[in-house]
């Protein structure tokens, strides 16, 4: 027989309750020697005939709390040799927190109290616990709960760890169901346990940090509804690949808190792209280097009180767009002329014909901080047939592979981004924003305009620029000169359908 790698002790008026982990694998690692779990009955250590084991709470109120002599005595005879009679100088804190929890893979005993002020049963605690080399003694609360100077007393011996903790927010009627969730998610963790190790791997709150995909297996088909064709197809690399966006997606649905705790030195190019379009992003620090964890950003229509933020956002990336001969004078002339709060808030007066789209920032939290990372502009006519032409767009263009193209053009006049955030993937799901509001602007039109290109005009040497363009579908279309200042910027124009059926 295998030797018990972890010893849990309960103490509860409802020992019975526990028959249940006599069940399931929790009931075959206890048959196998892996584990142990005693129960015992709190009122065995009562002191009179009614064996009571509560009393009124010292300045009134409602309810019952747990006598402090009975928890003393039964946990004493649980512990043995680890109950000391004295509190050693300068302690008497109990360590609530899953943070302060490292003594306990030191100490040989843990007492765990089930409480709603607890902290959060997590599965890193959990991990934490399943190293404890010893005893885990867990003390069920009733009533108003137990006397808060058994924590205190019990956390200042060296050889006890207590860890006070809770499954939610909310409230039972007592600790024995949280008892049993942390032998279950406790014991699971103990090396045999489990049949296959991997899945310890995959699952929720796992080593990945994530939310556990879904999973299906047969029939193929279950009342019209058919599992995803990608797990049947034999192709190992694409089930990895879909499982881990279904993955990030159930987290960044349900627990976007856990993804903030992401390394992102763990994240993948894909990783990073599907994160993208969940709206998360990892960032680029000034020296270049990798950011640690995520940041979360809001994609959506500009608002007129934003106009010095955008102000200062297209002063400090218009430069970065300059070619390198390009005088400083003539781009701080630019930016005077055409880049001020004033020019911003002349185009969301004229919303019909402008549209703005920006990426805000939010903070750790989700909440939006109100600080911009990037910005669209496109000029939409009043269904022109000819629009653009005077900026030097062709109405008619054939592109690189010999296709003829015409109809009213769209002109997307500025795309910026901070630094920061170029090569994060932010580009592609900032233009992805911009061409979804831009159909539903255009949907509310009467009548709807028969289907609408947008052009654009980048400086011909910008090579990387060309490429994230042609990423979002622009093709070359032909070439206009564009000013800054007195200096002649040769462009080269890009045109992409907008694709109202989307």
């Amino acid at each position: 027989m295998a030797r018990v790698t972890i010893k849990f002790d309960v103490i509860s008026v409802f020992p019975e309750f526990f028959h249940v982990l006599e069940l399931s694998l929790v009931g075959k690692a206890q048959e196998r020697g892996l584990i142990s779990v005693q129960t015992h009955d709190l009122r065995d250590w009562a002191h009179d005939v009614h064996r009571t084991v509560d009393d009124s709470p010292f300045g009134g109120g409602a309810g019952m709390v747990m006598k402090p002599d009975v928890w003393g005595a039964a946990i004493d005879a649980v512990i043995g040799p680890y109950a000391h009679p004295a509190l050693p100088d300068g302690e008497g804190v109990s360590l609530h927190m899953e943070e302060n929890f490292s003594r306990s893979e030191q100490a040989p005993v843990v007492l765990a109290i089930p409480t709603p002020s607890g902290a959060p049963l997590t599965q890193t605690l959990c991990e934490r616990l399943a190293r404890t080399p010893g005893q885990i003694v867990i003390a069920c609360g009733r009533y108003e709960g137990i006397d808060a100077r058994v924590a205190e007393y019990y956390s200042a011996l060296p050889h006890v760890q207590v860890v006070e903790y809770s499954l939610g927010d909310y409230v039972l009627n007592g600790g024995e169901i949280a008892a049993v969730a942390l032998i279950e998610a406790v014991s699971r963790l103990v090396p045999g346990m489990v049949g296959n190790p991997e899945s310890l791997v995959e699952e929720s709150h796992g080593a990945a940090g994530l939310l556990e995909y879904p999973v299906f297996t047969r029939p193929l088909t279950f009342r019209g509804l058919s599992a995803p064709q990608v797990l049947t197809s034999g192709n190992h690399g694409a089930v990895t690949r879909w499982r881990k966006d279904r993955a990030l997606e159930r987290t960044a649905q349900r627990r976007p808190d856990m993804l903030m705790h992401l390394s992102t030195h763990t994240l993948d190019k894909k990783d990073r792209a599907t994160l993208a379009q969940l709206g998360y992003l990892v960032g680029k620090q000034h020296n270049g280097e990798a950011e640690s964890q995520l940041t979360r950003v809001l994609l959506r229509q500009a608002q007129p009180n934003e106009v010095h933020e955008l102000s200062a956002l297209a002063a400090r990336t218009f430069p970065d767009a300059a070619p390198a001969y390009i005088a400083a004078a003539d781009i701080q002339a630019y930016i005077q002329q055409h880049l001020q709060p004033q020019n911003f808030a002349e185009l969301l007066a004229d919303s019909s014909h402008n549209l703005l789209t920006v990426v805000e920032l939010c903070d750790r939290a989700g909440a939006p901080t109100g600080k911009l990372a990037g910005y669209t502009w496109v000029v939409v006519p009043e269904g022109a047939e000819v629009a653009g032409a005077a900026e030097g767009a062709p109405v008619e263009f054939v592109t690189a592979d010999g296709v003829r193209r015409e109809g009213p053009l769209l002109y997307l006049e500025k795309v910026y981004l901070d630094r920061r955030w170029r090569g994060s993937g932010l580009f592609d799901e900032l233009m992805n924003a911009t061409l979804r509001q831009l159909r539903a602007l255009l949907q509310k039109r009467v009548p709807v305009p028969r289907e609408p290109y947008i052009w654009l005009g980048t400086n011909g040497s910008n090579k990387r620029a060309q490429r994230a363009y042609r990423r979002v579908g622009f093709e070359r279309s032909g070439e206009r000169t564009f000013y800054v200042g007195e200096q002649i910027n040769n462009d080269l124009t890009m045109c992409r359908r907008l694709d109202m059926a989307q």
